[in-house]
């Protein structure tokens, strides 16, 4: 039975940190239910709810769902950022896939910050590739992850054997507005949750609600439990099928309606009898919250998939316009090296020549005309990154990238109707 457990904190600060924050004293931890094999009952409405949902994330897996992900990497890039040294607003869509370039060519006039999220990027997506893929998910793997979203950070690697806790002082646990169970239970409070990864025990995105409301609640790490939190929502739909390509910013949902989230979690966080009507109620409104933050995330990227094939019917007419003025064939051969590059813009929106030639395996010749042919159809703009050296660069996908993430940032998801958050990046410049 999930419980509070009073602990007591002696004090080992005396002097240079206020009074309340070297006080001893009790303090109450949380001890959660174990998760795998155990019975919940979801209600009625909600399973309607989740069945819902559930169909419209596979729907926007099907055609269009590559340049989805090719833009959604973009908008989760803060989850990439694996240092708590970088502060405030996340390096901008369009310095991250300067960045990006940068990890195979030489750009110059990127930030340090951007170098850093590009990296990470590619880190903590190869290291949830391996989860996804893995047959079985082990603690192993998660400690890994974890290592990957921190990897100059060596002191938080590894599951904790100390006492953690959210909010009040860095010194006391007293007055924290949560504490996680003893270091002595974290072993084998993941050992548990890692099992029930593992299985099918319930629907995708019940499992990815609970996975990462029981993470949260362990908080089996020093630090960066929420980033790892974030990236196991992720895993699980992605090992369950449902998120094939296109990725669900789940996470930016919630982070928005923080109120809600934090409501949700404490809610999760009952002490009443395993299985009772009182303990599956509480579960029930952490799911509830998680549910509908999902169908937000959905409908978002519907908005976004919407955006994108507008964006490539515009590109379309501009692309033809250009060849009829130049005396070309109104439309390029389907196979031909300016059609696929077309195609492949949502992923790649900051291209050489050299990364085009690479990317669609034709001569250097081939990339070059093609970038340039979209150049002057107006579709692509260029920009030296070194001597001797040019980068095109789509800036209609970036300036989408950033006027969702300000969609995402607003508590009505429209910023016509709520300004976005604190930290949302700037519109676009014309």
């Amino acid at each position: 039975m999930a419980s509070w457990e009073e602990g007591h904190w002696e004090s080992s600060v005396d002097a240079g940190v206020p009074a309340a924050a070297r006080r001893s004293g009790a303090y109450f931890r949380y001890i959660p239910d174990l998760v795998d094999g155990a019975g919940l009952a979801i209600d009625g409405m909600l399973s309607r709810r989740v069945g819902r949902v559930e169909r419209s994330i596979r729907a926007l897996n099907g055609p269009g769902a590559e340049g989805l992900a090719g833009i959604a990497r973009f908008l989760l890039r803060s989850e990439a950022i694996a240092s708590s040294r970088i502060e405030g607003i996340a390096p901008s869509a369009q310095q991250v896939a300067l960045a990006e370039l940068g990890q195979s060519e030489t750009v110059r006039g990127v930030t340090e910050q951007a170098r850093l999220v590009a990296n990470n990027m590619t880190v903590v997506s190869e290291a949830t590739t391996r989860l996804v893929l893995a047959d079985q998910v082990s603690v192993t793997d998660v400690v890994e992850l974890h290592r990957s979203l921190l990897p100059d950070e060596p002191r938080h690697h590894g599951l904790r054997t100390v006492q953690n806790w959210i909010g009040t002082s860095s010194w006391s646990p007293i007055g924290a507005s949560f504490v996680p169970p003893d270091p002595e239970r974290v072993g084998g409070l993941v050992t548990d949750l890692i099992a029930y990864l593992n299985g099918a025990a319930h629907s995708p995105l019940i499992q990815a609600a609970v996975v990462h409301a029981q993470f949260e609640t362990i908080h089996p790490f020093t630090d960066g439990n929420g980033r790892v939190g974030r990236a196991l929502i992720h895993t699980v739909l992605a090992r369950r099928g449902l998120t094939d390509r296109a990725v669900v910013p789940v996470s930016l949902v919630l982070a928005t309606l923080r109120d809600r989230y934090i409501e949700g979690l404490t809610s999760f966080r009952h002490a009443s009898a395993t299985g009772s009507a009182e303990a599956n109620a509480a579960v029930n409104r952490w799911l509830h919250t998680f549910v509908e933050a999902t169908a937000i995330a959905v409908e978002q990227s519907e908005t976004l998939a919407d955006r994108i094939e507008a964006m490539r019917a515009e590109w379309g007419d501009r692309l033809t316009a250009f060849r009829r003025d130049s005396g070309l064939r109104p439309v390029p051969r389907a196979d031909s090296a300016v059609s696929r590059l077309l195609r492949n813009l949502p992923e790649a929106p900051v291209l050489t020549a050299a990364t085009l030639a690479r990317i669609l395996g034709v001569s250097h010749q081939a990339a070059f005309a093609a970038l340039d042919e979209l150049h002057h159809a107006g579709i692509l703009t260029r920009r030296r990154i070194d001597r001797g050296a040019t980068a095109y660069l789509a800036r209609d996908i970036l300036d989408l990238v950033t006027v969702s993430e300000r969609a995402l940032a607003s508590t009505q998801f429209d910023t016509r109707v709520s300004p976005p958050r604190a930290g949302a990046p700037v519109l676009p410049q014309e």
